[in-house]
């Protein structure tokens, strides 16, 4: 009887153990190769995305992609123009930024005093927002007039969407598509972070009206 009882604990043990490994190998397969939690940390992306959003990054719809070394194994499309991807900073791959696309492989990029140019003709800039009126000539500096250049072949160029407040390919260059990380698709949490944890307003803190919204 004692036989059995004991063996029952072991076998208990065991599957217990067996369930917690294939739970955490599930979660590193889908982190790996379908969705992964980002969280925003600044204003580059405002008013598309505030600081305080956590969004759920889908990482599939760019291809299944080799761990750590970023190769293609199952090619399925490439970020285009407007598509907001989080990617692997050109400068330091430890950190990750998220931008908008707005020019691909081939493309000529021109930016004229805050107008974007692809190719010659005006890019449709629908989410760009400027809070400063003063336009920096290039002898100063390349945020409002940048280019042409033309983005090389596997790479892409990206801007933030507060255009006067972001650190985009303006200033540090193109993304490589082995750096992309994947496509943002959805805000599954947000609240304003600069609410203290203890304040008597933490839920009215929290940005109801945001969650679930799409990332587009």
């Amino acid at each position: 009887m004692a036989d059995t009882l004991q063996q029952t604990k072991k076998s208990v043990i065991r599957e217990n153990i067996e369930a917690i490994i294939v739970a955490v190998l599930l979660a590193l397969v889908i982190r790996t190769f379908i969705i992964q939690a980002f969280k925003i940390p600044s204003g580059s992306m405002l008013p598309t995305l505030q600081i305080g959003d956590h969004i759920l990054v889908s990482k599939f719809i760019y291809g299944v992609k080799m761990p750590f070394t970023g190769a293609t194994l199952i090619p399925i499309s490439d970020p285009k123009p407007n598509d907001i991807v989080v990617f692997q900073y050109p400068k330091n791959p430890d950190q990750d930024y998220i931008k908008r696309v707005i020019a691909v492989a081939g493309d000529i990029v021109e930016i004229r005093d805050k107008k974007i140019f692809i190719n010659g003709k005006p890019f449709e800039d629908r989410h760009g927002v400027f809070s400063d009126p003063m336009i920096h000539p290039a002898s100063v500096d390349t945020r409002d007039n940048f280019g042409p250049v033309t983005v090389p072949a596997g790479k892409f160029f990206a801007m933030g969407d507060n255009r006067d407040n972001s650190s985009d390919g303006r200033f540090w260059g193109f993304v490589d598509l082995k750096a992309v990380r994947g496509k943002a698709w959805i805000i599954y949490w947000s609240w304003d972070v600069h609410q203290s944890f203890f304040s008597l307003d933490l839920y009215r803190s929290i940005r109801w009206g945001r969650l679930g919204d799409l990332v587009h």
